[in-house]
C-alpha cells in the first residue's frame, strides 16, 4: 500500500518534467559558459526555452489530470529557483551589471525561505504563488532568453534589462513581505491549505 501511494505521489508526469528541468541546469551551464559561436548560444537558449516550456506544461498537466502531489509542490519551485539562479550566475559572468540582479534574487529567495520556515513552524502557510512572484519569474525568464539568444547585446540594452529585472525582483519581494507580515497577511492554517 505504501509503495503504491509513494509511486502515485512521486512518479507523475509533472514531477518527471520538474526533474527533467533540474537535469537541464548543468547542461545549460556547461554549454553557455563555453559558448563561442552563435550556434552554441542558440543551443543554450533552446535548452532554456525547453526548460521554460516544461515549467508551463507541468502545472497544467498536474491540475488537468489531478496529478497534484506534495512532492510536486516542493519539486517544481525548487527547479524554478535553481534554474533562475543558474541563469543569473551565468549571465552575471558575461554581464557584470547583472550582479545587482543576482544579489536581489538571492536576497528575495533567502527572505522567502526564512519566512516560509518561520510561518510553517507557526502552522501557517501561503496558499500558493503570488502574482508579483509569477510576474517576476516571467520577466526574468524572458529577459534571460533574450540575453542568451542575442549574445552581443548593446550594453545600454543590457543595463535597461538589468534595471527592469531588479524592479520586478523588488516588486516580488515587497509582495511576499506583505503577504507574510503585512497588515492583511495572506497566510492560511497549514491544515486548511
Amino acid at each position: 500500500m505504501f509503495i503504491k501511494d509513494w509511486k502515485k505521489d512521486v512518479l507523475t508526469i509533472p514531477n518527471m518534467l520538474s526533474l527533467f528541468r533540474l537535469v537541464l541546469i548543468p547542461v545549460y551551464i556547461v554549454i553557455y559558459l563555453n559558448a563561442t559561436t552563435t550556434r552554441e548560444y542558440f543551443l543554450a537558449g533552446t535548452i532554456l526555452a525547453v526548460s521554460c516550456l516544461t515549467d508551463m506544461i507541468d502545472g497544467q498537466i498536474a491540475r488537468h489530470f489531478n496529478m497534484i502531489s506534495n512532492v510536486g509542490k516542493v519539486l517544481d519551485p525548487i527547479a524554478d529557483k535553481l534554474t533562475q539562479l543558474a541563469l543569473t550566475v551565468c549571465l552575471s559572468v558575461k554581464y557584470p551589471v547583472l550582479r545587482m540582479v543576482l544579489v536581489l534574487f538571492v536576497a528575495k529567495e533567502a527572505f522567502q525561505t526564512l519566512a516560509l520556515v518561520v510561518m510553517y513552524r507557526r502552522g501557517k502557510v501561503l496558499p500558493g504563488s503570488l502574482m508579483p512572484g509569477k510576474l517576476c519569474t516571467t520577466v526574468l525568464f524572458l529577459s534571460f532568453i533574450v540575453m542568451v539568444l542575442i549574445p552581443d547585446l548593446n550594453i545600454r540594452l543590457v543595463n535597461a534589462i538589468a534595471i527592469l529585472d531588479a524592479a520586478f525582483l523588488v516588486y516580488a519581494f515587497i509582495g511576499y513581505f506583505l503577504a507574510y507580515f503585512g497588515r492583511n497577511p495572506k497566510l492560511q492554517d497549514f491544515e486548511k491549505s
